[in-house]
């Protein structure tokens, strides 16, 4: 999609991850102004450890825009086997009962971070007191893999290895938390996280514990006709910042992400202070070294999108059309789709309540412990009902 090119990759190379920083008066006038597979297969291993940071009552409030605001849990998951070593990074807020749940389960786009989803966790809980969200962070994003001879980081992008660290995300979370199975769950995606949600589902990853998947903002089509354009916009951004409310300003502005609240929180989490260039930001991840793998996070995407298990929900934002299969399948009445034309690429970010009324209301629609089944004949004569 057009939007993918223009909005979509902004940058992020991994923990530990600096905090937020709290906003200059300055900066926020500017912001106010410019308002499968199985466990076994995911390479989980008995060496895995879990560094759990949780914030403390003793502790003065967070700044605003810190993720302790948005989540109750930030976790590293360490992980190693005979090839690689990981750290996997996720932000957390368990469901209050874990038979029930939901668990919203959230993956951000090509250079983007967990706190894209900040904002929106903040509003789902709101809507629906009780409910988990997992926001997982790709490797090179907030996640590092590296060689385990070596020390290097491992440089894969592929959809496989990439769906692969989301499962393990998952189950190393369930892990932790001694969850006898995962809760009632719903995959949202942004992006190239679509497409590594829409694989998980296709690959029944989650087993009967999904419950159905929401695709935010990307289409197969008009994708792969972007990426032809995806190195003009990585040349034309600005390469480095002189601080964070700069870096927030420049998003803002360019309407990269159109909710101020929301780029207070995420910015910072896409940029990396550099000592040996007089302490300027640059960008967490180098989306050029991703490049030889554009295509194939997209290709077939469609196809997947319609065949995978579960409820389906497609969210757009205005400027997207679908391709001839998923129009085909959306008069066959195969997906929910919602285009939200106010929005820019970033939809979750741009329009945070509206998305998370959404998601409430498709789990809701689609939550298996709120059926009613009518009864059995049986049962109406047993007890002297006409039938």
């Amino acid at each position: 999609m057009s939007n993918l090119l223009r909005q979509s990759l902004n940058g992020a190379p991994p923990p530990p991850r600096p905090r937020p920083l709290p906003l200059s008066s300055s900066a926020l006038s500017d912001l106010d102004e410019h308002s499968s597979s199985d466990s076994s297969t995911s390479s989980v291993d008995s060496s895995a450890s879990v560094n759990t940071l949780r914030p403390s009552s003793r502790e003065q409030s967070a700044p605003p825009g810190h993720w302790t605001n948005y989540f109750s849990q930030e976790l590293y998951l360490d992980q190693e086997d005979e090839r690689q070593k990981a750290r996997y990074h996720v932000y957390l807020t368990p469901p209050t009962d874990v038979q029930k749940g939901p668990l919203f389960i959230c993956h951000h786009g090509a250079g983007a971070s967990g706190l894209s989803f900040a904002v929106f966790a903040k509003h789902i809980c709101q809507r629906l007191p009780g409910a988990g969200i997992l926001s997982l962070e790709a490797r090179a994003h907030g996640s590092t893999v590296t060689d385990i001879e070596t020390g290097n980081q491992i440089t894969d992008f592929s959809l496989a290895t990439l769906t692969s660290d989301a499962l393990a995300m998952i189950t190393l979370t369930q892990h932790h938390l001694s969850w006898p199975t995962l809760p009632p769950s719903i995959l949202i995606g942004h992006s190239l996280g679509g497409a590594i949600a829409t694989q998980l589902a296709v690959d029944y990853a989650l087993g009967h514990a999904l419950l159905g998947y929401t695709v935010i903002d990307v289409v197969e089509g008009s994708a792969l006709e972007a990426l032809a354009h995806m190195k003009t916009y990585l040349s034309s951004r600005p390469t480095t910042f002189n601080t964070v409310d700069e870096a927030i300003t420049w998003h803002t502005r360019t309407r990269t992400i159109r909710h101020a609240e929301s780029a207070h929180v995420s910015v910072p989490s896409l940029l990396i202070q550099q000592p040996t260039s007089g302490g300027k930001f640059t960008w967490r991840t180098d989306l050029a070294a991703t490049s030889p793998w554009w295509e194939e996070w997209f290709h077939g995407m469609s196809a997947k999108f319609l065949a995978g298990r579960g409820a389906k929900e497609l969210i757009l934002a205005g400027t997207d059309r679908l391709d001839r299969e998923l129009m085909i399948g959306q008069m066959q009445g195969k997906f929910q789709l919602v285009v939200i034309p106010e929005a820019g690429h970033f939809v979750q970010e741009d329009v945070p309540e509206r998305v998370a009324g959404l998601l409430v209301e498709f789990f809701k629609r689609n939550d298996r412990s709120a059926l009613v089944l009518p009864p059995k004949v049986s049962e109406l004569l047993a007890r002297g009902e006409k039938v």
